[in-house]
């Protein structure tokens, strides 16, 4: 779909390659699609791989409610290695002997479930006090970071070969997923670090439904806006209110729609009769009051 602007709206799936930031990634995106608008939903570290979601023109409205969605990843954790970092971007400076069967490995993984509270890592995006953590760090500084409460959903093991352990996992919104690794190296007594991380989901979106920069770059921008998923996919997890004529068109005007879904306090996914995403609502006393519209054609309801 074009956005009003001449840009295209929609989400594309991104299988983004190692050694490339997000922000880069989305860069080269850009210029394949012909877009000036456009937008992630949740950063990938440069070592990592996998699923990156963009969303351009009009699903930029819309981007949080994807950011807020459980991640899933497989991760390659080298037992006996630690870095300043906890994966291959700095150089190993402890090694110590691996000493561990498989039975100690799936109890102190299931150790790990749950919610809890994970500490940042110092090479993170973090701001404390206006500065980056990774800045902090990179010029030797390290300062108190707070806990954040995160959920490990699941951590199981894939496979073991004596010196690395492949395991997968899902979680909630802000985990790092190489923090993850540095304990559990801990928790198992002879240290670890990620040499591997891929994302491999992000709320229902998966990664083998990702483009990869080859073949996205080999098309024209009007081939390439055809692989562009709807704005709604980015709700996909939030309640639906099927609105009739009327309640749509309020709803594009800015109006509260007089009906209670049974969703008290919730943002709600609101269509038109015919189907259509009109854009997110938040139930408040009287009905679902508006709080982002989709701009296309909103004037008027088809």
């Amino acid at each position: 779909m074009r956005a009003r602007n001449g840009g295209p709206d929609g989400v594309l799936l991104l299988d983004k390659p190692e050694g490339l930031t997000s922000t880069r990634a989305l860069a080269r995106a850009k210029r394949a699609l012909g877009s000036l608008k456009a937008g992630h939903t949740g950063t990938l570290d440069p070592f990592a791989t996998g699923l990156l979601p963009l969303v351009f023109g009009e699903s930029t409205k819309f981007s949080r409610f994807l950011i807020d969605a459980r991640k899933g990843y497989e991760a390659t954790l080298r037992l006996g290695e630690e870095t300043i970092t906890g994966d291959t971007e700095a150089d190993v400076t402890v090694r110590k002997p691996v000493d561990v069967d498989i039975a100690r490995i799936d109890a102190v993984l299931a150790r790990f479930l749950g919610p809890q509270d994970q500490v940042p890592p110092m090479h993170s995006a973090v701001r404390i006090d206006g500065q980056r953590l990774y800045d902090l760090a990179r010029a030797g500084q390290e300062v108190e970071r707070a806990a954040r409460r995160i959920e490990i959903l699941s951590l199981e093991r894939v496979g073991f070969d004596g010196r690395d352990l492949q395991v997968r996992v899902a979680c909630s919104k802000g985990t790092y997923v190489r923090k993850l690794a540095q304990d559990v190296g801990a928790a198992l007594g002879c240290g670890a670090h990620l040499v591997r991380l891929r994302r491999t989901t992000v709320g229902d979106l998966r990664l083998a439904d990702a483009v990869t920069f080859e073949t996205l770059e080999g098309m024209g921008t009007a081939q390439a806006a055809g692989l562009l998923l709807p704005t709604d996919v980015l709700v996909a997890g939030l309640p639906r209110l099927d609105a009739d004529a009327t309640e749509a068109t309020r709803f594009l005007h800015g109006r509260i729609v007089t009906r209670l879904p049974g969703h008290p306090g919730e943002d709600v996914a609101v269509y038109s009769p015919e189907g259509r995403f009109l854009g997110v609502g938040r139930e408040a006393p009287g009905g679902v009051a508006p709080l982002r519209l989709m701009a296309t054609n909103a004037a008027r309801v088809p």
